[in-house]
């Protein structure tokens, strides 16, 4: 047993310190900085430039700044300085409110076409003051300003989260979809490679001799299976710090706040029974990249012992695309149940509530059962495959070292 646990720590740390990994884990939060740095320096940068200056009649004015004083610069003073301020793209315009023949006019000056929701507030601005100036000027009783000032009443009925659960869902399917693929083919790259490179080597005649193929094929695996765990707890746990830091981040706060039940339930559906078919998933495509790596003629071909692996994610991959909308078709029912196929559509169907509990059960122990099955029947003949080193063609190989039973 000590020689098992010595050949999984090997493998974990010798993957843990490669750049290969150290890229692959800091790669998300390397680009979520970015994303904030980006957004922080074209906050700054824009602040000043989308503000605007605002001048005329003192109680137009007042009115209008009080009502939208973020997005107003009340530093400039004068409307020459402005126009200068405006030349050197320092604010984006000015506006000057004026009243003439009982018609409240609004002036915009800048180098472009003034912000879409700002033209609408100053719309909606002008057209209140001049709606109470007519009502002065009609001499109308407070009754008959009253009843003009009456609105149209609309109502809206929807049932309750339906549309952000459909969204949540959408989200969610596409999070995990590309989750399972993009660390499928990462490590089964990683194993395919790993092993190939040992074909036919004397050091597998020395190791093989010190404990057996079994243990150290169990080994292998379980040491990529550690490194995966620790990339997925980096994932939750720095997932976690950034969620902290966006609901407190000036430029994110707002955005996480309205879109709270919407995250939540991508939250929920993410990290859910939906990361254990993550894990099994990774696990049953690492043995299967193993045994293609196991089958490469010599260690040279390692670059291509990875090829079956990734054309079987890729085809799981693509497959499930034409049912995202539709979980409740036969195919999909069917292949929840696959191995190498289920980490992919299972999840599909319990993000959709398509799945009683006992039809995961069903599926995670077939998943389960098909890992233990693989592990000990290529641990059986991984000596017999890993000790050829003949130029032999493919099906030669595989049939020798399927016959070789130790």
């Amino acid at each position: 047993m000590n020689k098992l646990w010595i050949v999984t720590f090997e493998t974990f740390l010798r993957q843990v310190k490669s750049w290969g990994f150290v890229a692959l884990v800091l790669g998300p939060f390397v680009i979520f900085g970015i994303s904030i740095g980006a957004g922080y320096l074209s906050a700054s940068s824009a602040s000043d430039s989308d503000d605007i200056a605002v001048y005329g009649q003192n109680e137009l004015k007042d009115a209008f700044i009080k009502q939208n004083k973020d997005d107003i610069n009340t530093k400039i003073k004068s409307v020459s300085t402005a126009e200068k301020k405006v030349k050197a793209n320092k604010i984006a315009g000015y506006l000057v409110f004026t009243t003439e023949n009982n018609s409240v006019k609004a002036t915009y000056h800048g180098s472009s076409s003034i912000d879409n929701s700002m033209k609408a507030k100053i719309n909606t601005f002008t057209m209140g003051v001049q709606q109470q100036l007519n009502y002065a000027n009609a001499q109308l009783t407070p009754k008959q300003a009253q009843s003009l000032q009456q609105q149209p009443v609309f109502k809206e009925v929807i049932r309750k989260k339906t549309g952000t659960d459909n969204l949540a869902k959408m989200i969610s399917f596409w999070i995990i979809v590309i989750m399972v693929y993009t660390i499928l083919i990462t490590y089964g790259s990683i194993t395919a490679q790993e092993i190939a490179s040992e074909k036919g080597t004397k050091i597998m005649e020395v190791i093989f001799s010190s404990t057996t193929a079994v243990k150290y094929f169990i080994g292998k695996i379980l040491g990529v299976l550690l490194v995966i765990i620790t990339q997925i707890l980096i994932y939750l746990v720095g997932g976690w710090g950034m969620f902290v830091y966006a609901q407190h981040a000036e430029l994110t706060k707002d955005a996480i706040a309205k879109n709270k039940d919407l995250i939540t339930a991508v939250l929920h559906n993410i990290l859910s029974l939906n990361l254990v078919y993550l894990l099994l998933g990774v696990v049953i495509y690492t043995i299967l990249a193993a045994l293609c790596g196991a089958l490469v003629a010599k260690a040279e071909d390692a670059s291509k012992a990875a090829q079956p692996v990734t054309m079987l994610s890729m085809l799981a991959f693509f497959i499930t695309f034409p049912f995202q909308n539709n979980m409740d078709v036969l195919p999909v029912k069917i292949l929840s149940y696959v191995p190498f196929f289920s980490s992919y559509f299972m999840p599909m169907r319990i993000i959709n509530n398509e799945v009683a509990p006992i039809q995961i059960i069903i599926s995670l122990a077939i998943l389960v059962a098909a890992i233990l099955l693989m592990i000990y029947y290529i641990g059986k003949v991984y000596q017999g495959l890993m000790l050829q080193n003949d130029d032999s063609s493919f099906w030669k190989r595989l049939k020798r070292g399927l016959s070789y039973n130790k």
